[in-house]
């Protein structure tokens, strides 16, 4: 009788496709994990994700040992724990919080809600808080709206952050007889009297910045009255860390 035949164990591992495989299907689940709830993303988890699925996950063809060792509680806590996370976590909270406090003027369209690089942005339109060519706030109208700004940049939500108020107008140029030598005057003047009110409220000064910028941002085209209306504004801009 011959002799058996001995195995090659020499070869390649025909089983060492499942380590890859089992680190791009960790991956995809913390990345459809996190885009569960869009409003609390942050660029740094979307670069961390790309660097990981470049480098650790779908990249590693050769061997895929990209797990370092430990309990998944302990790398959970670990993630979960990153600064930019939390950061990010916390602005979406108070995003919500803010389209919450205002809603009935965003559907009136006195107050507008947004997100960009800078923060979370609040948006008062002018026509509604000053008269024409004036920066003296319109409080009869406006004051129930002011108070609520107030108690929302005095919360929890926003605490430990900066604000920064930047005034705007549109392209008319002011009546040169009026109080104003420009655009830049009455959108800064703007700016000081949204400031005031709320460190009146109590809000700290040193947690404010302001800016006047005219009709060099505008949001709208200044051809129509529409346009120019939109464009006639006041911005209370949450910061973000990134833009202290």
């Amino acid at each position: 009788m011959g002799r058996r035949k001995k195995r090659d164990t020499t070869g390649p591992n025909p089983e060492a496709w499942l380590t890859t495989y089992s680190d791009m299907v960790t991956l995809m689940l913390c990345f459809f994990t996190i885009f569960f709830n869009p409003d609390e993303v942050t660029q740094a988890q979307l670069d961390a994700i790309s660097t990981s699925m470049q480098t650790g996950g779908l990249g590693a063809l050769a061997g895929g040992l990209t797990l370092s060792s430990g309990r998944n509680a302990d790398l959970g806590n670990t993630i979960m724990s990153l600064p930019s996370m939390e950061r990010g976590r916390s602005l979406g909270t108070a995003l919500r919080k803010a389209v919450s406090v205002f809603s009935p003027e965003i559907r009136s369209n006195r107050v507008r809600i947004t997100h960009d690089e800078r923060g979370i942005v609040i948006t008062l339109a002018s026509d509604a808080f000053f008269n024409p060519a004036s920066a003296r706030i319109n409080i009869e109208a406006t004051r129930d709206i002011l108070l609520r700004l107030g108690g929302y940049l005095s919360s929890s939500d926003v605490a430990g952050r900066k604000f920064r108020i930047e005034g705007h107008t549109d392209a008319v140029d002011v009546d040169p007889g009026g109080p104003w030598e420009s655009n830049w005057e009455l959108s800064a003047a703007r700016s000081i009297s949204i400031l005031h009110y709320l460190n009146d409220l109590g809000i700290e000064e040193k947690r404010f910045q302001i800016a006047g910028f005219a009709d060099t941002v505008p949001v709208a085209s200044n051809d129509t009255p529409e346009g120019r209306a939109y464009n006639r504004r006041v911005d209370i801009i949450i910061l973000d860390a990134g833009h202290l």
